[in-house]
């Protein structure tokens, strides 16, 4: 199966390497390349790509501004140099099914992006992952549903939680499922069940809910429920 892809970039030079990337491989093809977000929303409903790749920063109608628009049409990777993690987090709300910051990321991990946005799988390159998990943590901090990054530390060292563990358990009680996380810290799905399954072992638990409850407080260090 050959994936339409539409690029929307205002740089030319962007767009035309994009293109030609993308032309390297036999199951993605290019059908259309929009210089801002009114193009974008013409020409995707005229060519009715399969994966649309957008900019952020365009003149006239922006990427955030057409976004809403075109994740009616086809599932939109954003591909742009804005890391802001307020823009980050409005792209993910407005539908974005995943987010990678020039720079950041290799060919080999555009074409995969590209693929699996096409099947629902996010992915984001480490500025937006870092830009997302603050958007998280504060958002949770607000609501009181993480510790504090004082009681965070404390459970790191009661719980003997590594900085990757201690991150992807954040995660976890913010409500993201595996996928979730495999995206947001640009690992795979197999690394993240690792992950989970030495947290569950430190933190004495056998579900989520379980770890939740240790990991929030909720429940005394070492202690056991019944998730």
């Amino acid at each position: 199966m050959t994936l339409r892809v539409l690029i929307a970039d205002d740089n030319p030079v962007v767009r035309a390497g994009l293109a030609t990337l993308l032309g390297t491989t036999p199951d993605l093809q290019v059908v259309a390349q929009a210089r801002d977000g009114h193009e974008a929303l013409h020409l995707t409903r005229l060519h009715t790509p399969d994966v649309i790749l957008l900019d952020v920063r365009m003149p006239g109608v922006d990427g955030i501004s057409a976004l809403p628009h075109l994740v009616r049409l086809a599932p939109v990777l954003m591909l742009t140099y804005s890391q802001e993690p307020d823009i980050v987090r409005e792209a993910l709300l407005l539908g974005a099914g995943g987010y990678l910051v020039h720079g950041e990321f290799t060919a080999d991990d555009l074409l995969r992006a590209v693929r699996d946005t096409h099947q629902g799988r996010p992915h984001f390159t480490p500025s937006a992952a870092s830009a997302l998990l603050t958007e998280l943590r504060a958002s949770s901090q607000q609501q009181r549903t993480v510790p504090s990054s004082t009681e965070r530390m404390h459970n790191s060292v009661a719980f003997g939680l590594s900085s990757r563990e201690v991150e992807i358990m954040d995660l976890i009680a913010s409500g993201m499922n595996n996928q979730q996380i495999a995206g947001a810290c640009f690992i795979s799905e197999k690394t993240v069940k690792n992950h989970i399954n030495r947290i569950f072992a430190k933190l004495h638990s056998t579900t989520r809910s379980e770890a939740i409850a240790h990991w929030l407080g909720t429940a005394r260090p070492g202690a056991t429920g019944h998730g």
